[in-house]
């Protein structure tokens, strides 16, 4: 795989407060330049939920209403993070997930593209019993000593679907082919269905 035929990508991760539909806590944006995470240029942001902290989210990611309190609304900060993801394509594990809460917070932004490392980790391993983060973590065994944080924090867990990225896109020839691969349908970036030469 040729890095350098990569347009703008940046690994994101959010983490909510736990309700439905959730309300942000933390939004991460890696960006992957010639195959590393470019993490000086990486943008980060904790911000206050509108609703509490659900105890069994605050479990999980170690993010509570206390740690939160202080922090800027979500009105604070949505410029910000809307100039920071501009229209570059985006991955992410399970992207679906992200992809829905970013577009449901930031109702104009459009990436050029959505990656989804778990529809890529089935189609690379197909052999794998799980495609969890953790699991592709144990299978991959990623350099995760520059990771910041900890599991679960959105920083963390893009620097980790960044190396895991990388890894998998050396099983792949050209950016295309791992598009091919990884963009679920219906999602931005999917590449149009194959028509069926026999219809007209």
């Amino acid at each position: 795989m040729d890095f350098s035929t990569w347009p703008d990508l940046l690994v994101v991760d959010v983490e909510g407060n736990g309700t439905n539909p959730p309300d942000l806590d933390e939004i991460a944006a890696l960006p992957v330049r010639d195959g590393h995470p470019g993490t000086s240029t990486a943008g980060a942001w904790l911000t206050k939920p509108n609703r509490p902290v659900t105890y069994h989210a605050a479990r999980v990611h170690g993010l509570t209403n206390e740690l939160l309190d202080g922090q800027p609304g979500w009105d604070e900060i949505k410029d910000a993070v809307h100039t920071h993801l501009g229209t570059a394509w985006v991955a992410a594990h399970h992207a679906h997930v992200d992809y829905r809460v970013l577009s449901a917070h930031l109702p104009h932004w459009r990436p050029t593209g959505v990656i989804d490392t778990l529809r890529l980790a089935r189609a690379t391993y197909p052999d794998l019993p799980r495609y969890n983060l953790d699991a592709l973590i144990q299978h991959l065994t990623p350099d995760l000593s520059q990771a910041p944080a900890h599991r679960h924090r959105a920083t963390y867990d893009t620097y980790a679907t960044a190396q895991i990225l990388i890894a998998m896109a050396h099983r792949y020839e050209t950016w295309d082919q791992l598009v091919a691969a990884a963009v679920p349908p219906g999602l931005p970036g999917a590449p149009p269905p194959a028509q069926d030469p026999t219809l007209w």
